[in-house]
């Protein structure tokens, strides 16, 4: 049984659909290749951030301990020095790749902010394109404005919650728990001074409306609030606050240019909202033109139709 093909030339001289026509396969295989391209691109920084990490160990490690070493409890084991246990045989190689990924994720932050907003971008409309420079340009320091802040609240918070330790005891902590601590802390407020550029992304392609935000304000306070002394490693009193209180201010931040934003979109007619493909209304423009008359006949274009041979013979001898 033969294969039935698409003709070259479709019903009425159309041209054939394409070849992902129907199925949508095609647009998806390439969301999948970028993704894939940009995930590859971003692990390549980071990789290349770790490998400046393990170089330069000893200052980034000096940089890193120095919360910790700067606390009394820190030399309770060998007065005078700065102490912390290594407990395993392989504890050592992971010291050095715990510290080398701190480092590189910090050092590549620009390059994988900008690949998340690359594969994000495609789907904007052109007008909303143009916030992508500007995204980019604040991402970048709100992630280390967050990593900065948790590193410099590493040091009260540990100092609490080694404050709790009962009198006539040792406080040694091991070098694999102080850096999964301090790696937790860094990518937690990293990643939270992101969440009101995220509403502010939300709201520029018309998902999250400032009224909405306005209505659920204390609610998102107290998440954060909440979210603060649930995110926290320590769950301490203080760091919880500094994280909320900052999460707070920039929220407000975002809720302001939000609001600006719709009160300036306001004043315009607003078409984000439609489809590429969708034609607008033209209702009100042909109704200014008035009564339009034709000029001469219009025949439709179509299929003509069939001619009858026996009304078309002419020929007198039949």
């Amino acid at each position: 049984m033969a294969l039935l093909k698409w003709p070259k030339s479709g019903r009425n001289g159309a041209a054939p659909p394409p070849a992902d026509a129907g199925d949508g396969r095609m647009p998806l295989m390439e969301h999948l290749r970028e993704l894939r391209n940009r995930l590859v691109i971003a692990l390549l920084g980071l990789i290349a951030g770790i490998i400046v990490g393990f170089i330069f160990f000893d200052p980034i490690w000096q940089f890193v301990s120095a919360p910790y070493c700067g606390l009394p409890q820190a030399q309770e084991l060998r007065p005078g020095q700065c102490t912390m246990l290594i407990l395993g045989v392989f504890d050592s190689f992971f010291v050095n790749l715990k510290v080398a990924a701190m480092f590189g994720l910090v050092a590549s932050s620009p390059i994988w902010l900008w690949q998340i907003w690359g594969f994000v971008t495609p789907g904007l409309y052109r007008n909303e394109k143009r916030y992508s420079i500007l995204f980019i340009l604040l991402a970048v320091p709100l992630f280390l404005a967050g990593a900065a802040l948790a590193y410099f609240v590493m040091d009260t918070g540990l100092s609490i919650l080694l404050g709790f330790a009962p009198p006539g005891t040792l406080t040694g902590i091991t070098i694999d728990e102080y850096l999964s601590y301090a790696l937790i802390m860094l990518i937690v407020f990293g990643i939270s001074f992101e969440l009101p550029l995220l509403m502010v992304f939300l709201n520029i392609i018309g998902v999250l409306p400032h009224a909405l935000v306005a209505k659920h304000r204390r609610m998102v306070i107290f998440i954060m609030f909440v979210f603060g002394a649930v995110a926290t490693p320590g769950g301490d009193p203080f760091t919880m606050i500094a994280l909320a209180l900052p999460m707070v201010l920039l929220f407000a931040l975002a809720e302001g240019f939000m609001y600006l934003r719709e009160r300036r979109q306001a004043k315009g007619e607003d078409f984000s909202h439609l489809s590429d493909d969708e034609a607008s209304s033209l209702d009100d423009d042909t109704s200014s033109l008035g009564d339009v008359t034709p000029v001469g006949d219009v025949t439709p274009v179509g299929d003509p139709a069939p001619i009858d041979s026996r009304t078309t013979d002419t020929d007198p001898g039949r």
